[in-house]
């Protein structure tokens, strides 16, 4: 295959121009987000009691206004709504305790992601869904733009959620980019295992995002909102991106995902310099680097702060791909480019990228002993007060 002109620059692609292409993969087919995000169903699931928590002590309004929620980063699928309903079923459940049947003010809900993402098919099927809650529990909207900037006018948000989204940065530290530097992550194409300037480039890129999206809740939530944010994350004390050796080893962005590309190198399809340009915008934080950054913001009061294992499977799902590890290596294949499929195809071209993941695929299948070991997600949870 000879191999085509790329359709981005590195530099434009990792800099200036990540917020067009970088989206969870649209549609509903095998490769859609839609279907191919139970871990974080999963997540919110086991985090639900925080959530629920926090909300019973917000501050219940009594003006006229209705009560707004909004989804950062919401992606397409039920995740969004299911934690929406549970957001506007709790608070309905202490309105009418409050004042009766007739107390509950109206709520609006704002789905917030890139204009990448597939709103599309985020609303055909939120349609869907309010055809079987008939009459609907909320007003829905729409906001295209990036959550490390203001969506919303001052004072105007009561519940703001993050579902499995903040850890995805707003673009690549341009440091790992600069050839010959300490920082330039000649090699690989994220950080694990990185150098320790790669590492710290990502780091700070990760403090100063934070500081952003904290800043603009602030600005964005009225006194007494509640603010809930889950997001993919590493145990305290662990210098690695993860908490143990399996899954540092089985993660879909490490040590295959570099085989991937060093087998289109080996191949003759890309070169070097096309491999290293690529750097997967994905840092995850520890509690204490959570805390950190709310602290530098000020303006909220941490309710709850945990981390969470997420397991990759089931024990049963672990025996059924034992038998069949062809489908094993389609399902995990799958998985990745739910996530990162779009920004792999700005970056390659749609015909590279699939050779790419197609390399990918066989390497998960051909590995007997992804079977027989354990893949955990680990997720930073908390919620805050606005004071």
């Amino acid at each position: 295959m000879e191999s085509p002109s790329l359709p981005m620059t590195a530099k434009d692609w990792t800099t200036t121009s990540l917020h067009r292409v970088f989206a969870m993969q649209g549609g509903e087919d095998d490769l859609s987000y839609v279907n191919n995000s139970d871990s974080q169903a999963l997540a919110i699931t086991l985090s639900k009691p925080i959530l629920i928590s926090s909300l019973q002590s917000i501050k219940l309004f009594s003006d006229q206004t209705p009560i707004r929620i909004t989804d950062l980063g919401c992606a397409t699928g039920s995740n969004t709504f299911t934690t929406v309903d549970t957001v506007v079923e709790t608070l309905q459940r202490r309105y009418t305790a409050r004042c009766g049947g007739g107390g509950s003010p109206e709520f609006e809900a704002f789905f917030c992601d890139l204009p990448s993402n597939d709103f599309n098919m985020l609303f055909k099927l939120l349609a869907e869904k309010q055809k079987v809650d008939s009459p609907a529990k909320y007003f829905a909207g729409g906001v295209a733009g990036s959550f490390y900037d203001r969506l919303f006018p001052r004072g105007t948000i009561h519940v703001a959620v993050s579902l499995s989204a903040l850890h995805w940065l707003s673009q690549i530290p341009e440091k790992v980019l600069e050839k010959e530097s300490r920082t330039w992550n000649k090699g690989k194409t994220w950080i694990e295992g990185a150098k320790k300037e790669v590492v710290k480039a990502y780091a700070e890129q990760s403090d100063k995002d934070l500081d952003d999206f904290m800043s603009c809740r602030k600005e964005e939530m009225v006194k007494g909102g509640v603010l809930f944010v889950l997001m993919a994350g590493r145990p305290s004390g662990s210098s690695s991106q993860f908490g143990d050796q399996d899954t540092r080893a089985k993660h879909p962005f490490t040590t295959t995902m570099e085989q991937a590309w060093q087998d289109l190198i080996e191949e003759g399809l890309i070169d070097e310099e096309t491999r290293d340009g690529f750097n997967i915008p994905a840092y995850m934080r520890s509690p204490e680097e959570v805390t950190a950054g709310i602290d530098r913001c000020g303006g909220f009061k941490i309710e709850k702060m945990d981390f969470l294992k997420i397991v990759e499977y089931s024990d049963e799902k672990q025996e059924e791909w034992k038998k069949d590890p062809v489908s094993y290596g389609r399902a995990r294949t799958n998985l990745v480019q739910a996530a990162i499929r779009p920004m792999v195809d700005a970056y390659l071209g749609p015909d590279l990228s699939h050779e790419l993941f197609k390399r990918y695929e066989n390497r998960v299948s051909t590995n007997q002993e992804f079977l027989h070991i354990t893949c955990f997600y680990g997720v930073v949870v908390f919620s805050a007060i606005r004071v």
